[in-house]
């Protein structure tokens, strides 16, 4: 059945509660908010006590709002010590291991699904590239969790969300009939840049104010609402002219926290919460959605694709980039399994589904359980792989503290 408002506001208020309520229960266990949202949305859709459209304009919205506010906390929660001195694992992720991913889910996809054109094919993976370490928060916020590690997933998260939306855009183009590859990749290329030297003037501009408004500056009960809002305006003002308005969200956050370092902590706080709240109604969605869209082909293809994309790609990806780094192998190997899809490949997803592509519906329904099966996978190995990095890094320390020196026997240590 259709919700009315009534209906629907209920539905997001037991869910929210739910959520919040439990959410002390699934810390430390392999539970998380985002399969819990999942679960419900695709228990609540089977039952048909709610039925989503992948069409409407909502539904799209809704999760472009989630996404937004997503990269904007991102951003603001980037620490500038670590952006000034720890660039290489985020660079190599960004630069090498992005186009790899890019490059092996193409022709996974292209291997697997025939029908699949090579420009097909190059989308469905421009779709899949995009990481989001809020299904994995475990990771991203666990203490035990080298702190190296979880600055660059959430760092590659945020940017390879705008980073990978041009992407989509050009081989959206591309595959549609009378697509033009050079004129949309400059086009695409130009909003890239502008939506970057939006957001810093933008962050900067609200990170410079803070400290010098009218009346004594901010209260307390508004300063979140105000980081809020410029992270907001980024958007805007990027998306109505000609800048691509996720970058502009991302960057407006490193910005501000770098122009006001010492920006409270009631920014990052209720911009995570707004984003919080956000991405459980985003996920609760994305479950009906695979009710309501199902999967029309073969669904050993579906399985081998899926498997190849979680397993092969992006480890495989990662590691290459990180060949030569310095970092140890137990967080080589953990940054390399966590990449988890997420809010920007629902909405990427939904682009295609939309478009003139020929097969945008199958597209569609492979980037659906591929999402779904990540969210799964990562989100219940999330707590698992916080404390098995940690043992591992414990047991390296321990391993590398020096001992006594050995006695050898006729010699004199010096």
């Amino acid at each position: 059945m259709n919700l009315g408002f009534g209906d629907a506001i209920l539905v997001l208020g037991v869910l929210l509660a739910i959520a919040a309520a439990l959410s002390g229960l699934m810390r430390g266990t392999v539970l998380s908010i985002s399969v819990l949202s999942v679960a419900l949305g695709i228990g609540l859709a089977e039952t048909g006590a709610v039925t989503v459209s992948a069409t409407s304009p909502g539904v799209i919205d809704v999760i472009e709002i989630a996404l937004i506010l997503t990269l904007f906390s991102d951003g603001l929660f980037v620490e500038r010590e670590l952006l000034r001195v720890h660039w290489g694992p985020v660079t190599r992720a960004i630069v090498v291991a992005m186009p790899i991913t890019l490059g092996i889910l193409a022709l996974i996809g292209h291997s697997v699904f025939p029908n699949l054109s090579w420009a097909e094919a190059f989308l469905l993976a421009a779709v899949l590239t995009p990481t989001d370490p809020v299904v994995t928060s475990a990771v991203v916020t666990a203490q035990r969790v080298p702190a190296l590690v979880r600055h660059t997933l959430n760092l590659e998260s945020g940017l390879n969300d705008g980073l990978a939306l041009p992407f989509v855009l050009f081989f959206l183009a591309l595959a549609q009939p009378g697509g033009d590859a050079g004129g949309e990749g400059l086009k695409v290329l130009g909003e890239a840049a502008f939506g970057g030297v939006v957001g810093v003037a933008v962050g900067a501009l609200g990170g410079r104010l803070h400290h010098h408004l009218p009346g004594g500056g901010i209260t307390r009960r508004y300063e979140g609402i105000y980081a809020i809002g410029f992270g907001l305006a980024a958007f805007g003002l990027a998306d109505v002219t000609i800048g691509n308005g996720l970058i502009a969200a991302f960057v407006a956050g490193i910005a501000m926290g770098a122009v006001d370092h010492d920006i409270p902590d009631t920014f990052i706080e209720f911009a995570e919460n707004v984003s919080a709240v956000s991405q459980v109604i985003t996920f609760f969605i994305f479950g009906a959605l695979i009710v309501a869209t199902g999967y029309h082909g073969e669904i050993w293809r579906l399985a081998i694709f899926v498997i190849l994309a979680l397993l092969v790609a992006r480890p495989v990806a990662i590691l290459l980039s990180l060949i030569r780094s310095r970092l140890p192998g137990p967080q080589k190997a953990f940054i390399a399994w966590f990449g988890p899809k997420g809010v920007a490949s629902m909405l990427f997803a939904l682009f295609v589904l939309k478009s003139a592509v020929e097969e945008g519906e199958l597209i569609f329904e492979i980037a659906a359980f591929t999402i779904l099966c990540s969210i799964v996978a990562h989100g219940l190995t999330d707590t698992v792989g916080a404390g098995w990095i940690e043992r591992k890094m414990r047991q390296r320390d321990d391993e590398e503290e020096p001992g006594p020196p050995e006695e050898v026997p006729g010699r004199i240590l010096g």
